[in-house]
């Protein structure tokens, strides 16, 4: 079952962090690094070390306190840091330097001025740098979504052929459809002679809100490694969710694939990061927003209470969330009604709550949301009053 494991490579502490507003300390960091090691994650991307000297203390710290995960430093294909990347990672157990440069022709010609022969030379030279420091060499082909193939798979396999132990296939400005990202990953192993040589991670951005389903696709055409964050927090829209990607292959468990996440940490996790970097999570959120197990609609509610499968197709539990929450509003129902009096200590028959219910309407026309007060207000003076008739 070896070759089905997804290795989850987090890299909320260096793209999540780049976020306005999400800058993190050293010791903020070092908390965050060791609840990813606890949660399961395989590679920790710490930071870009030659970025700053606060960044390159952070690097260096988690490097000396993570036991089991890799510890992994970015750099550019540029030989100062590489230098500087493993000399931040030089305590590390199992250290990666994470390496590489722009492959699309938008970035050779614009960003670089450059031509597609250079760059394939300075691909494989930071590749050759990187291995004289670790064992464990990525490298990252930037905007590979909107790269040539044929191009792509000539770079990717001298890269290997340099050293390269991963090979990262980032879809850099969210670009790709998910078909498309799939059919780069699978083009790659059809026409690279040694990448079975090299993992193929999967490193997606959000800018259509594909990421999620990119990485899927690339995982099911052959990719090994997704690259992701907490609450898929990153670079404009953001990056792949750690915790949509984990549910997603665990809840289809007949692509038989999975990874080493504890999934009962993934609210926990989430939360933390959303204090930890002052970052809301939005109530919508799948698998860990507010409202990802609450139902609000009468229909919904219904079927929820004969059967909760019937809409939630993950257990709250599963992901370390708080229990499922029948919302009541003005598009509840009966049965909705019955459930929450009953478990505010209410004992009404049907008759009791097809009498409460046009009462609750007028209460629930007025405001958002009729909360546990309202319902004991209108429990007891239902009471109250059928107690004067008798």
């Amino acid at each position: 079952m070896a070759d089905k494991q997804v290795f989850i490579f987090d890299t909320t502490l260096r793209d999540g962090e780049q976020v306005p507003g999400c800058k993190l300390n050293t010791t903020e960091k070092i908390e965050l690094a060791l609840k990813l090691e606890e949660l399961g994650v395989d590679i920790i991307e710490a930071g870009f070390p030659i970025s700053s000297p606060g960044d390159f203390e952070s690097v260096s710290q988690i490097a000396k306190v993570i036991k089991n995960a890799s510890v992994c430093g970015l750099s550019r294909a540029v030989q100062k840091d590489i230098e500087v990347a493993a000399a931040a990672l030089k305590h590390a157990q199992r250290p990666r330097i994470h390496t590489g440069i722009g492959t699309s022709d938008h970035h050779i010609k614009t960003k670089f001025n450059s031509n597609r022969e250079d760059i394939l030379e300075r691909a494989k030279q930071c590749v050759k740098w990187a291995k004289n420091f670790v064992d464990d060499v990525e490298f990252y082909a930037e905007d590979a979504g909107r790269t040539d193939n044929e191009y792509l798979a000539r770079v990717i396999e001298a890269v290997i052929a340099a050293g390269a132990t991963v090979v990262n296939i980032p879809d850099t400005t969210g670009y790709c459809l998910p078909y498309q990202y799939g059919e780069k990953i699978a083009y790659l192993i059809n026409n690279v002679p040694n990448i079975d040589k090299a993992v193929i991670s999967c490193h997606c951005h959000n800018d259509l809100g594909l990421a999620t389903a990119n990485s899927i696709a690339g995982v099911i055409a052959g990719a090994r490694q997704i690259e992701c964050t907490i609450n898929g927090l990153g670079e404009r829209a953001g990056n792949t969710s750690l915790e949509e990607v984990v549910m997603i292959l665990k809840q289809h468990s007949d692509l038989g694939f999975y990874t080493n996440i504890k999934t009962p940490m993934l609210n926990p996790m989430s939360r933390l990061v959303s204090d930890t970097m002052r970052m809301p999570v939005q109530p919508n959120k799948a698998i860990v927003g507010s409202n990802a197990f609450a139902h609000s609609s009468g229909i919904h509610q219904d079927g929820f209470l004969k059967n909760a499968q019937n809409y939630e197709i993950i257990n709250p539990e599963e992901v370390g969330a708080d229990a499922s929450k029948i919302v009541l509003t003005a598009r509840s129902g009966r049965s909705a009604l019955a459930y929450r009096l009953q478990k505010l200590g209410f004992q009404f028959t049907r008759d009791d709550v097809d009498t409460l219910y046009v009462k609750f309407l007028e209460i629930a026309d007025t405001k958002k949301e009729v909360n546990d007060d309202d319902l004991m207000s209108m429990g007891h003076a239902y009471n109250t009053a059928t107690s004067a008739v008798i």
